[in-house]
């Protein structure tokens, strides 16, 4: 017979729990707290399920949570918790619980089939299913126990009606694991949009999220949905939160709290039922502190708070990254020796996932065979490798991603050099001048075509299209101009 274990000082809540369940043939042993928790022996009776209250009078109820799956590990936990305390109950899945209810139970069905669901699931089945929802999106399992972890947590939240915060390194993979999310929820057969708000100015944000109406601006020529209400029933993610405006975390703010909003120009309010996932590079707790981010506004986002870590702290997954990505090509084959992915492993990936997934594109796109092994000689990682063990080819060919990186600091260079030349009172050089700007032409084509390749994996044809210039044109440039050779 299944076992249920309920523990909740309230009497009145553990009496309609047993009556609840015992009519549905589970045998029910109700205590109401920490002292008649520690009088119970587990030696004696397995408990298949077990409910715990957050808050008990003279205990914790994450407390118990640690002993009870130190005693009996394949019990299953659904923690009990009122929403102020939801936050703790996310930190409860974290220590092992496998769902949480909110209190008063308003839905009994949806608690009965909780219940149900974690009797006919398990580790495997849920394993499965968080493995194929991974392949549905684009995120890659690895062996990392912290990011492991991190993707059951949002496994098991992913069905719950709360905001989401999410935050990592420029690179990690947070839109990818919010798609995960909106994926994992009952909202999939719904939209899931996505908004970087460090990319639009304030007035243009607004529309794009709160929608407008027909002469509402200069150039509001007809009726438009903002994005709360094209994403009603679905999953809203706003990318690079950090970077809204005052303005727009006041109108967020007022849409979270009442979920309602008005289109710009209007006076009709609309209902949202959007779930928000925000993501952020920044230490958003920071920027609170230092007065850039509404208080209110991040404990209205942080209801759930993911933290994505850096590929440096997860680098036994960097050989699982570099199949998925060899994947994009099924028509080479590429392989890395083992030194490679030792070389691999050793470099500090500032720019993370993102970055390796770039240089592995780079490798692929220049390499001449459609089969070659890469070994560590081959790989242009300047904190690791001096140039001059890099081929010659691979050096002419790869070596112009710094260039690519830092075209910024490179403009700024030759931003000097030149005031230094013209500001001089003697005679200038003119050809050191021409000298100048066609070395200016040189690096800032570089950098845009390496990126047009990277972006089309390599694909010229593509890649000359977004260039907008001729194919005879690309092959020119890369041949002559960029010294780059792709036969």
């Amino acid at each position: 017979m299944t076992k249920l274990l309920i523990i909740d000082d309230e009497k009145e809540v553990g009496n309609f729990l047993s009556r609840l369940f015992t009519s549905k043939g589970y045998h029910v042993k109700v205590v109401n707290s920490g002292k008649d928790f520690s009088a119970i022996d587990f030696s004696g009776q397995i408990f298949h399920v077990a409910m715990i209250d957050l808050k008990l009078p003279d205990a914790n109820g994450l407390s118990l949570l640690q002993q009870l799956k130190q005693l009996q590990p394949g019990c299953k936990i659904i923690i009990m918790t009122g929403y102020s305390t939801i936050k703790t109950a996310v930190d409860a899945i974290k220590l092992g619980a496998s769902d949480y209810i909110e209190k008063p139970f308003d839905d009994i069905d949806l608690l009965e089939k909780q219940i149900d669901n974690l009797l006919v699931s398990n580790i495997t089945s849920t394993d499965e299913h968080i493995k194929e929802i991974a392949g549905e999106v684009g995120l890659i399992l690895g062996k990392n126990e912290t990011m492991n972890q991190l993707i059951q947590t949002a496994y098991k939240v992913a069905s719950k009606n709360v905001n989401v915060l999410i935050e990592g390194e420029t690179g990690t993979g947070k839109e990818v694991l919010s798609r995960f999310i909106h994926q994992a929820s009952q909202r999939s057969h719904e939209a899931f949009i996505g908004v970087n708000c460090g990319a639009i100015s304030e007035s243009i944000l607004e529309s794009e999220l709160f929608g407008h109406e027909k002469g509402a601006f200069t150039g509001a020529t007809q009726k438009r949905k903002g994005l709360f209400e094209i994403a009603s029933k679905g999953t809203l993610f706003l990318d690079e939160i950090a970077e809204a405006s005052p303005s727009i975390q006041v109108k967020l703010l007022r849409v979270l709290e009442t979920r309602e909003f008005m289109r710009v120009g209007s006076e009709s309010i609309i209902r949202t039922h959007a779930r928000l996932v925000a993501a952020t590079n920044e230490n958003l707790q920071e920027a609170v502190q230092q007065r850039k981010f509404r208080e209110d506004l991040f404990y209205r986002l942080n209801v759930v708070h993911l933290k994505i870590p850096p590929l440096r702290d997860r680098k036994e997954d960097i050989p699982l990254l570099i199949d998925s990505f060899l994947q994009r090509y099924p028509n080479m084959e590429i392989t890395f020796s083992e030194s490679a992915i030792e070389a691999l492993k050793n470099y500090d990936w500032a720019g993370n996932i993102r970055e390796l997934s770039n240089f592995i594109t780079r490798i692929i796109t220049l390499t001449d065979s459609s089969r070659a092994v890469i070994n560590a000689d081959d790989l242009p990682l300047p904190k690791n490798i001096s140039e001059s063990s890099i081929p010659v080819k691979i050096t002419k060919h790869l070596n112009t991603e710094r260039q690519e990186r830092n075209l910024e600091s490179n403009l700024q260079k030759w931003t000097n050099e030149i005031l230094t030349v013209f500001e001089q009172t003697e005679g200038i050089g003119l050809e050191e001048v021409l000298s100048l700007v066609k070395q200016l032409e040189l690096q800032a084509g570089k950098a845009f075509i390496l990126r047009a390749l990277e972006e089309t994996y390599g694909n010229r044809k593509e890649a000359a299209k977004r260039l907008q210039i001729t194919m005879r044109k690309l092959r020119y440039l890369l041949n002559e101009k960029g010294d780059v050779d792709l036969k």
